[in-house]
């Protein structure tokens, strides 16, 4: 079982190195150190590299052991989370790249299993989710500590358990959590209800520039890099704009791109809402995802990005 064969390759490895994708949200930071955590029961002392991450998450147990870059250039193990392509990895890529062992888990529905042992299960809504099932089959006690982390990648990638992913096991998961002793609620108020300066400013900015097209059932805004310089916004200050659009009554798609830096393009994040999978859009665009919650990166001014995203989206919506 491939469980057991990673298990394995824990066990035997002396140096290993846990990573992630490319702006990471709360999944992706809450899945690495719930990793590291978790490899400490079993005497493992795991690196964390994650070069930049919201300060959202730097309230984490282990979070101020993140790593932005290693000495050790070849790993006996590498571990990759919550990350659906190699590329994603950004500047982790050398690291698994370069590592004797590579083991990838996920949770994203299009995956092209760069690992050499491969764990990935589309159906969970989110890669805590599938860690906390397979840290109990290692026999890992789920520690206030491991379960904080837990948590906050079950929230954030559910948008606080609001989203049609969300199974019955999600809740069973965090009312085990929640009688470890797992203050789910302080979590919640942490990464979803509390908000920077900084976003409160860009959100009025994209709110301002929103457009209503296709009859309303897709509004359509952008971010620049001069916005974020003004509103001195750091990294992860972004979160959550591409919401704003989806969650006006009407809308099916929300489109949210974003400038970026040392690049002729725009990382653009789509949102749908009940029956366009935007993962399939993404993917024309070269990016993937999930299928309401997507996002890839396109070449071109404003409005030639605009236009070659609603390209794609014109084709899906009824």
């Amino acid at each position: 079982m491939t469980l057991d064969s990673i298990l394995e390759e824990i066990k035997k490895a002396e140096t290993i190195v846990i990573l992630t994708h490319e702006t990471p949200d709360g999944d992706a930071v809450g899945s690495s150190l719930a990793m590291k955590i978790a490899l400490r029961q079993l005497g493992k002392d795991a690196d964390v590299i994650i070069p930049k991450y919201s300060r959202t998450f730097e309230f984490l147990p282990d979070a101020n052991k993140i790593k932005a870059e290693s000495e050790i250039k070849k790993y006996d193990l590498a571990i990759s989370v919550d990350c659906s392509d190699l590329k994603r990895l950004a500047e982790g890529k050398e690291y698994f790249e370069t590592a004797k062992t590579k083991i990838e888990i996920d949770h994203h529905s299009i995956n092209t299993m760069f690992g050499d042992y491969n764990f990935v299960n589309p159906v969970a809504p989110a890669c805590c989710e599938i860690l906390i099932g397979m840290f109990e089959y290692f026999g890992i006690e789920i520690t206030p500590e491991l379960g904080t982390c837990i948590i906050t990648g079950i929230i954030t990638d559910t948008g606080g358990f609001q989203y049609s992913g969300v199974t019955a096991e999600t809740f069973e998961f965090a009312a085990e959590l929640l009688q470890k002793g797992v203050n789910i609620s302080n979590v919640y108020q942490k990464v979803l209800s509390t908000k920077t300066r900084a976003n409160f400013e860009l959100s009025r900015i994209v709110s301002n520039r929103m457009e209503f097209l296709e009859d309303g059932k897709v509004t359509f805004t952008y971010m620049n890099l001069e916005d974020e310089k003004n509103v001195g916004a750091e990294e992860g200050d972004h979160e959550g704009l591409v919401e704003l659009g989806r969650n006006i009554e009407g809308v099916e798609v929300s489109i949210f791109i974003r400038q970026k830096e040392g690049t002729e393009g725009y990382k653009v994040s789509l949102r749908s809402k009940e029956y366009v999978n935007v993962a399939d859009v993404a993917i024309m665009l070269g990016g993937g995802g999930h299928i309401k919650a997507a996002g890839c990166f396109v070449q071109g001014t404003v409005e030639e990005v605009k236009q070659k995203v609603l390209s794609e989206i014109r084709k899906v919506l009824k």
